[in-house]
Formats: C-alpha cells, structure tokens, sequence
C-alpha cells in the first residue's frame, strides 16, 4: 500500500473516502509481490496496480463493494483451464487480495494518515496489518516507529499491540515487507493471526564515483529505479550541478575519503566509473569491506587484472575481491552512455532480485522469483 502512499496522503488529506485493495500472499508465478496495491475512491477514480493487469477489473469491482458496505473483504485470485482469461491470473500463479474500506470517519483513519505521512516524508515506520484472523480483526492495523513506539490496536489485545510492535520493529531493522503468525494474546500459533508488515523507509542510495559522461547516463537510470543518487568527483571543474541536474547530490571531494564519512546501509550500491588507479584502489579498498549491496567498476578486462592485482597488495581479502563486480554491468553490447547505463542498472537488479541476467526466451526459470515468505515466531 504505501508504494501509492504520496495519493493515498492527497485523498485522506482531501477527507476522500476510499478502500485499497493490497496483495498480502502470493503463490507461484504471480506478477506482484505483498504490498503491491491498487485503491478506488468515492468518484471511481482508480491508482495502483496488484497484478499487472490480470485481475484489476474483478478487484476494481470489489474496492466498488467494500465503498459500500464498509466490510473488509478478502479474495484469492488463480489460475484454471476454464477461467485462465477470465478474472484468473494467465501466469500461473495466485494471489491473495484484502480489499479494507477507509472512510473519512473511520476509527482506522488516524494511523493511516500517520503512516502515510511518514512515507510522504521518507521516514522509516511500519505498518503492520491482520490479514487473516477473525473478521472483526481483518484490517485491524498499528503503525510502529524505529524506537519501538506505536499507534493504534489490532482489536484491543495489549499484549498482542505489543508482541506486533516488536515484531514489526525487527522487520523494519532488516528492512523487509513481510508476514507474521501471532496468535490472538501475542504467542505463537499457528492456527492464530497473520499480519502483514509494510515498511516505510527512505530511499536507498546510489553513489556514481566520477563525472564523467557515462554517470550523467546512470544518474537517470538511477532515479527511475527509486534510488536517492549522490555524483561524487575529486575534480570541481567537472562535479557540478549542471552537468548532473538529475543527481540529488554532487559532491567535490576525493572518492574514498567521502565514502569514509557518508553512510551507507545493506540497500547501497556503489557504481565506480573513476577508471582511475588513483582514485579506483583507495576507493575500491573501503568499498569492499562495506556490507553495502553491490560494488561495480568500470573499465576493460585488463584494467580489471591490474586493478585486481593492486587490490590484493593492499591487503584486500580474496572474500571481498569475490563481491567486486568488474567489468561492471551486464554483456548487452553496450556502446554508448545510455546503453551503459542500462546494463549497469541490469545487473543491480539482477542481483537484487536474485536473476541470472541470462534471456528469457528458451528458460526453464520462473519469471518471477518466489518472494521468501517471512514467518516470525513470536513469543509473549
């Protein structure tokens, strides 16, 4: 849901009445993963997506019903023989929907509005929703911050608020949507409650070392896949605003010395296209004993075995040589700036996504990986 949060932040500020429609469980090939969300307002205007186009009119019609009723509704949504082209998904896959009305005078509105702000703001929360349990409890939902502080109430259950909160707080810790099996009083048991928990967090970063041609290219691909970029170059003449408009930040300063006191977390990708040893081995050094998600460099196979070899005499372990990818990006045959780009953001999402970068056309592999369905046992 809060993918569309910046709409849904307009409606509840609007005092539009609307139900969302959130994807909370998926099975096999199913095109979008939990969280995933379409909504409708009270004029039939329609955001979002839960499957790509498969289901959207059938989910459509019961955000239509849920408006009406004010009821909670949960629909699965799968494949068959005779309805593959009907309302079923044609991939193969199914996908569990909880369809939750939100109406302007509803109870639930206040931690709404909460969450949403927080994403419209880029502050870390989660939400954390029952979406199986008893119906009176279906939707019931507690927004919970980084310092384990939380508003709202899955029903009432002290203990259970809590025993969610926590749990809620750990996934924001990882930075992972996923669910949770409590049972009513915050125990675990199988046969209780499944919350699905929505997080709330800033945008992970993408640092470009070296202004040249190439990063003004990658710049834009990066914002388009979500990701707060920073251009960092040693040399004024060529970090610069203008040359970089898209970038959210360029900075003057030596490479390494700037990844030494700028943070990073397990969402960071660093991109060096510096293909300078005097900039790439002080750089390359740090970066690889950052437990960030990708390191890439660029430059030839040759420039790879010398870069390689430099790394190895400044006491780079052969664990954190393995992490380097070099020559960066994927074989796309890429000639020109844009066409680099590409490949570099292809292989950030290969291995984001756990992809193998190899074509689809006469695969055996499933289009869409299988997300891990996170179940945290939880304790009173």
């Amino acid at each position: 849901m809060l993918e569309i949060a910046e709409d849904l932040h307009r409606w509840t500020e609007e005092g539009q009445d609307f139900a969302v429609a959130t994807v909370v469980a998926t099975g096999g090939s199913a095109p979008r993963g939990p969280g995933a969300a379409l909504a409708v307002d009270s004029e039939g205007t329609v955001i979002g997506s839960v499957s790509g186009g498969c289901v959207e009119g059938a989910v459509y019609e019961l955000c239509v019903q849920a408006l009406k009723d004010g009821e909670t509704h949960c629909e699965r949504f799968g494949y068959s023989d005779e309805d593959a082209f009907a309302v079923g998904l044609t991939c193969g896959g199914t996908i569990d929907i909880m369809v939750t009305p939100v109406r302007a005078d509803g109870q639930e509105r206040a931690v709404l509005r909460s969450v949403l702000w927080a994403a419209f703001t880029g502050e870390p929360a989660a939400l954390a929703r029952v979406t199986r349990g008893p119906a009176d409890l279906l939707g019931k939902a507690v927004l919970v911050r980084p310092d384990g502080s939380y508003e709202g109430s899955l029903g009432g259950h002290q203990e259970l608020d809590r025993t969610a909160a926590t749990q809620a707080r750990a996934m924001l810790d990882g930075g992972r949507t996923g669910t949770v099996e409590l049972s009513e009083d915050g125990s675990h048991c199988p046969g209780g409650l499944t919350l699905l928990v929505e997080l709330s967090l800033p945008a992970p970063r993408m640092i470009v070392f070296g202004a040249i041609d190439f990063a003004a290219a990658l710049v834009r691909v990066g914002k388009f896949l979500g990701y707060h970029v920073t251009v960092c170059d040693a040399r004024p003449v060529f970090a610069t605003q203008a040359r970089f408009p898209e970038a959210d930040k360029v900075v003057v300063d030596w490479p390494h010395r700037y990844l030494q006191r700028t943070a990073t977390d397990a969402r960071t990708v660093l991109c060096v296209l510096t293909h300078d040893a005097k900039f790439d081995i002080p750089l390359l050094t740090e970066a690889l004993r950052l437990p960030v998600a990708y390191v890439g460099a660029m430059g030839s196979h040759r420039t790879h075995e010398d870069r390689d070899r430099r790394l190895r005499e400044e006491g780079v372990s052969e664990r954190d040589l393995t992490r380097l990818r070099s020559p960066i990006g994927l074989d796309l045959g890429a000639r020109t700036p844009e066409e680099t780009a590409l490949s570099i953001a292809a292989e950030i999402v290969a291995m984001r996504r756990g992809g193998t970068g190899v074509p689809l056309t006469g695969s055996s592999m499933p289009i869409h990986r299988s997300m891990d369905r996170l179940v945290l046992a939880a304790t009173a």
